[in-house]
């Protein structure tokens, strides 16, 4: 069977991050999405690949390119104009059963297995329960027989929303070309589904129990954070000095060091090349990428920095993700809980959201510099190559390439 993963998007809901690099190649656990997709196919029997790729398709086919993987037939089609899930796989033919997948969601060897017993022939979706579908397509079954999909609806209509996971037979080619365009102004999947039903052809649910971690938003990121560093095993490659204390798992990369005096609380990853300490403490949940630098007295948690990173000495970094090649000043602090202990909101798309989270800290894109004494109030986001100089309260979102200065006057006596 072949595959066609969706990954032409940008993931504009997951801004300053996708500024500088498409979504499907945000990295978990030391590897992107989109990687760990493929690793879960791969390892399922399905090796004949095709990547639909839109938005920066450069850097998914330059880096896929350098990957090996033995025995792997690896295609890219490029979909120009941003039309839509329906108009990206309508780009694509095949003359067989195939399965699709979004390139944006974080699955395991075990999710495809589990779609894949459930298969015979013909049609099916991947179903999963969720409490709030009204940012999916929900989907409505009568048995085992999807009656009708819904894209984001107004109101609950069923627990049950669509997984992104599908097996189509080359029928759905027919019902690309039908498809007219949705109210947001894209040709989608979903309507080209409706479509099958409308001409009776069946379309069967699997529900599925296996990963499945969408990656939507900041928190839904640091959510799937947990997931892939969940699925890690304990790995020391690189060195441990005396005096370092590690609870739980730990996965520490080739020519890494942790520096005597820190407190590693795990499950933790750390990459390649990394410097940790002296006297530093990774809380659970932290990702620490290739190349960065934790230095004396930081205290990272539940976090995820991106490669080539430093944290160099005396700072706070919580329920958070720092992009790549930034550097925060001593002393720059990240606030990650409301006074009144109530729930975050973080601005997306010009929208402020309520985020269902308690513990959140900020999104920091790539390439930014803060001076010392920084601190971040709790849902900021500081767009790519912005500079926030010593002493500077961060309470509202930063724009890219900006500077931002805190003047004082000083009274002589």
């Amino acid at each position: 069977m072949k595959a066609v993963i969706l990954a032409a998007g940008r993931g504009t809901r997951l801004t300053p991050l996708t500024n500088t690099m498409p979504k499907c190649m945000l990295p978990l656990a030391g590897k992107p999405i989109l990687e760990h997709i493929i690793h879960a196919l791969v390892d399922s029997g399905i090796t004949d690949l095709i990547l639909v790729v839109g938005y920066k398709s450069k850097d998914i086919i330059d880096y896929f390119n350098k990957a090996s993987y033995n025995g792997v037939k690896l295609r890219y089609v490029t979909q120009k104009n941003k039309l839509g899930t329906a108009h990206a796989l309508g780009m694509v033919r095949i003359d067989d059963d195939f399965i699709v997948l979004n390139g944006d969601t974080l699955i395991s060897k075990k999710t495809i297995e589990e779609v894949l017993k459930s298969y015979k022939s013909g049609v099916y979706i991947a179903l999963k329960t969720v409490k709030n579908p009204k940012n999916y397509g929900a989907v409505l079954l009568k048995g085992d027989r999807v009656v009708k999909l819904v894209e984001k609806p107004e109101k609950k209509i069923s627990p049950l929303i669509n997984a992104g996971i599908y097996i189509f037979s080359p029928e759905i080619f027919n019902a690309i070309k039908d498809t007219k365009k949705s109210e947001r102004g894209e040709y989608e999947l979903t309507s080209s589904i409706n479509l099958l039903l409308q001409k009776g052809i069946p379309v069967k649910g699997i529900k599925i129990t296996e990963l499945w971690e969408d990656v939507s938003t900041p928190w839904s990121y640091l959510n799937s954070n947990h997931a892939a560093i969940d699925l890690m095993k304990t790995s020391i490659k690189g060195t441990v000095e005396g005096r370092v204390t590690i609870k739980g798992k730990l996965f520490l990369g080739s020519n890494s060091i942790i520096r005597s005096g820190c407190y590693v609380e795990g499950p933790v990853y750390i990459d390649d090349g990394c410097v940790v300490g002296p006297n530093a403490y990774i809380r659970p949940y932290t990702t620490i990428g290739r190349g960065c630098r934790v230095g004396n007295a930081v205290e990272i948690k539940n976090s995820l920095i991106m490669k080539n990173t430093k944290i160099p000495h005396l700072s706070y970094v919580g329920d958070s993700i720092i992009g790549r090649n930034c550097n925060l000043g001593a002393g720059t602090k990240v606030g990650n809980v409301r006074l009144d202990k109530g729930i975050i909101k973080m601005r997306i798309n010009k929208n402020l959201m309520d985020t269902g989270m308690q513990k959140l800290g900020c999104v920091v894109g790539d390439n930014v510099k803060t001076g010392l004494n920084v601190m971040i109030n709790s849902g900021r986001k500081i767009s790519q190559d912005a500079s926030i100089g010593p002493g500077v309260i961060v309470y509202k979102d930063i724009k890219s390439k900006s500077t931002i200065l805190n003047k004082q006057e000083l009274e002589t006596r």
